[in-house]
Formats: structure tokens, sequence, C-alpha cells
């Protein structure tokens, strides 16, 4: 009786914090941390041991929250020295002849580079350049930035440097960049593909007339200075792409990511240094990480220690038990269940929590002797990745690409058009992420 109140108090917990998100205008650091207090000291007058400063120590992967800061710190350099702003020109002066080139080029570019930067990031660079570089041609932006926001929602999946959820799956079972590739790789190009070629034909021929005539010439769109001046230095802008191209190399032939991060963030720092007041240029790596936004990492410490009260009180065991006696130990029907379930907690509430919650779940379905490692994790990557787009709250990079449609009068851009067009995709997404799963267990 005693252990049921405490897994049910702990539990109303970690909920709380779960709910809290949802109220954009609190500070969901400082009632994280309440619903911490009280987790803890519950815990701890029932399991003596977690009564020890050691046992919180030991729960918080420390590798994964050393890399997210150094990936944060890198993620802020390359934003400062507006990178990914010339990128973004570049692609769009170059197409802007071509609309289907642009378009897709576009969703390409967005893609893959949100495999590596956070897909907020790239969102919030692509989406003012894709409205100004379209009103300049005369031709609507809403198809551009449902083709861009959409395909970014996939690129999590080809890399375990593409969300913070891949991080901590990828550190918790030693997934390499080659696992994702082989692994994953065919599902994100037969994603990426399928999804370019409907939105192309039920989106794109909506808004814009492919007519060679239609395409403003390039002097038509002088004057813009988000289009025409570049936004960095070109010496500076290779030798950036240069850096970024060595720091994924580094994440693929080191195991440890943290060390990888490290290594990428002096370099980039090395590779920008900052001025002072008086114009003289420095290395100041304290400067960008002065920047790094350290609510995120206080908020995954304190998910990695919720999960260790709920290992000690048995809420972990409990879910493990149901899902591999609900499974009958078929690998598939236990796979399509770690998916599906996934993909609705990762669609209703935040999917770092339901991240969190569901490796050791995992960890425990791996180490039975009837189940491995590929379809299961696959599965789980999927679910979490995918499940939240079924909503554009659920996708940091589609409230951003609304707000900005917002600001910028896009009026066929709307919440609607996005929950229709996102949720039709997403489902998609999932459908073909059940079939290529059945392909994993079945065929390979």
């Amino acid at each position: 009786m005693t252990n049921l109140f405490l897994q049910i108090f702990v539990l109303i917990c970690f909920l709380g914090v779960v709910v809290i998100l949802f109220f954009e205008e609190r500070d969901y650091i400082y009632y994280t941390f309440i619903f911490i207090l009280l987790g803890g000291l519950a815990t701890a007058v029932f399991i003596p041991e977690t009564r020890e400063l050691k046992f919180y120590i030991e729960i918080i992967e420390w590798e994964v929250i050393f890399f997210l800061i150094t990936m944060f710190t890198i993620v802020e350099i390359l934003k400062e020295n507006k990178v990914f702003d010339e990128i973004a020109r570049l692609v769009v002066v170059k197409y802007q002849n071509n609309l289907r080139a642009m378009f897709y080029i576009i969703c390409i570019i967005s893609t893959l580079l949100a495999t590596i930067v956070e897909d907020l990031s790239i969102a919030l660079i692509f989406a003012p350049v894709i409205i100004v570089a379209c009103r300049k041609l005369n031709i609507k932006p809403a198809a551009y930035l449902l083709g861009m926001t959409i395909c970014i929602n996939i690129a999590a999946t080809l890399t375990p440097f593409g969300s913070a959820q891949n991080i901590l799956i990828s550190n918790e079972f030693g997934l390499e960049f080659l696992w994702f590739v082989i692994k994953l790789g065919p599902y994100f190009v037969i994603a990426l593909i399928s999804t370019l070629i409907l939105l192309d034909k039920f989106t794109l021929k909506n808004d814009i007339n492919f007519c060679a005539s239609h395409a403003c010439a390039p002097e038509e769109i002088e004057g813009d200075t988000l289009l025409t001046e570049p936004s960095i230095e070109k010496p500076k802008f290779i030798l950036n792409l240069i850096g970024l191209v060595i720091f994924i190399i580094l994440l693929i032939i080191i195991p440890e990511i943290y060390l990888a991060g490290l290594i990428g963030a002096l370099i980039f720092v090395l590779i920008n240094p900052v001025e002072n007041r008086d114009g003289k240029k420095k290395l100041s790596l304290s400067k960008y990480l002065s920047h790094v936004d350290y609510k995120l990492i206080y908020f995954f410490m304190a998910l990695f220690i919720f999960v260790g009260l709920l290992e000690a009180n048995g809420i972990i065991l409990f879910i493990e038990n149901i899902i591999a006696n609900v499974s009958a130990e078929n690998e598939f029907v236990l796979a399509i269940i770690i998916l599906i379930s996934t993909s609705i907690l990762s669609g209703l509430i935040d999917n770092t929590p339901v991240t969190i919650i569901f490796i050791p779940i995992v960890r425990f379905l791996f180490n039975l002797p009837e189940f491995y490692l590929g379809p299961i994790v696959v599965a789980f990557i999927l679910g979490i990745n995918l499940g939240g787009n079924f909503l554009p709250q659920g996708s940091a990079a589609d409230l951003a690409t609304l707000e900005i449609s917002r600001d910028n009068q896009v009026d066929d851009m709307s919440y609607r058009r996005l929950f229709k067009v996102g949720g039709v995709f997403a489902l998609f997404h999932i459908l073909l992420g059940i079939g290529y799963i059945a392909l994993l267990v079945f065929v390979f």
C-alpha cells in the first residue's frame, strides 16, 4: 500500500512537470524544481538509497549534458555569424528562375541542415528568406513554407545528433552515425522523396504558376538587402563550411560525443573571433557560452532525476511488464506498440519527457532474449521524432514558421492549413514507418 501511494505521488509530480510545459508564460524550470523536491522527499522517506547525493549524481547522463552544451554553443556561433542565413540566400538567388527547382532545393538543404542543427533554428533562418524571395518573384510563399517545415520534421530520423531525443537514445544504446545511416537512412530517403513529390503535386501546383514567364528577372529583386547583400564575408563563410564538415566527421569517427562536441566548439571559436570595443579581435568561448539557453540543460537534468525516482519506486518496471506481456513475445507487434505509443504521447506532450521515460523500458526489452536492437529502437526513434508533428504546437519549427508568417501577413499560411497538411503528412510518415519496420522484421 505504501509503495502504491509513493508511485502515485511521484507520477503526479512528473505529470505536473509535463502540464506546466503547456503554460508558456510560466517559468517551467522553477516549477520543475518544486516537483522534483516533492517527489524526491517522498521517495527518500520510503527508499533509503535515494537520500544520498550520489544517487542523483549517478542517474544524470553527464555525457549528454556536456554534449548539449557544446552543441548549443556551436549553433549560437553559426547563428551569430549568419552562416545559415548565407546558405539560404545563396540557394534562393541561384534558383530564383526555376520555381520548382527552388522549392526542391530549399526543402532538401533545410532538411539536411536540420539533421545537424535543431529544426527551430533552421525555420527561423529560412522562413524570412523564403517570404522575401517569393514576394519579389510575385508568387505565394505558403507552399515553400509548408514544404520546408514539413520536411525538416523528418530530419531528426537520419543522425544521432539530429535532435535532443536522438542524442539521449544514441548515448544510452551506443548508436553511432553509421548505425543511423544503415538502419534509418533508407527510411529518411524514402520519406523525404515521397513527401516532396506529394507536396509538389497537391500543394505547390495549387499555389504557383510554373510558366517560365512568371518568374521575375534577377534585377527585379535588387534593392532587398536580405537577398542581395552577403550575410557574412566569403572567406569567413568558407572557413565555417569547412569547420562544419570537420565537425560532422568528428561526430562520425569519435565515439564519445561530448569529446567531439568540445573539439568542434573550439574549432568554431577559432574560426569566429569576436571584436573588442577597441576593434581588436580575440578568441572568446565565454561570449558564446553566455548566449546558450541553459534552461533546456537544467530541464534535461531534472528529467533524468525524475526517471531515476520512477525506476526506484517501480513504476518503470510496471510499464515494462505491461508492454512485454501485450507484445506476446512478437518482435513486430512490440515494435509497432513502441512506435504508436511514443507517437501518441509525443503528439500530446513534449517528446523529451516521453523519451526519457521510454529509454529504460526499451533497454529492458532489448535485454530480453527474444528481441534484438534493430526494429525496436528504430520504432522508438521514429515514434519520438515524428509523433509530435500531428499538431503544430508539437513542433517548435512549425510554431516558428507560423509566427513568422503571421508577422509578415502571409494569409494563406494559417494554423488551420498547417494543421491539416502537417497532420496528414505526420500520419503518412507514421504509416510509412510501420511499413518500414515490417521490412526490417520480415525481410532484412
